[in-house]
């Protein structure tokens, strides 16, 4: 089974970054890896994912101001938030699942390894 560990949330205001980091163990060479979301009293949206052939996906919400990265030696999985803004504020996750999912949450939510979940708070 996979673990996940994420950390880099915080409080930032509007137009500033942050960089979001999750460390992974366990057998996920199989596994895209992607980034969740959920703002307070609403569901989980996806953010962005990573294949282990490079390729990446974007919801239109943060498509280039968003960037997904992984370091495959450090088996680590990043992104880096840029131009942020208030509406980006939720519980950020990090998700271990079966590629083909590609960003369908309530298949990853059902059947993916997820963290526990990081704070991003973007103030105006």
């Amino acid at each position: 089974e996979v673990q996940l560990l994420e950390c880099g949330g915080g409080l930032v205001q509007a137009g500033g970054s942050l960089r979001l980091s999750c460390a992974a163990s366990g057998g996920w060479d199989d596994y895209a890896m992607g980034w969740f979301r959920q703002a307070p009293g609403k569901g989980y949206e996806a953010v962005s994912c990573i294949r282990r052939d490079g390729s990446t996906s974007y919801s239109n919400s943060v498509k280039g101001r968003f960037t997904i990265s992984i370091d495959n030696a450090k088996n680590a999985v990043f992104l880096q938030m840029n131009s942020l803004k208030p509406e980006d504020t939720a519980v950020y996750y990090c998700a271990a699942y079966p590629a083909y999912f590609d960003l369908d949450v309530s298949k990853i939510t059902d059947f993916g390894s997820w963290g526990q979940g990081t704070q991003v708070t973007v103030s105006s």
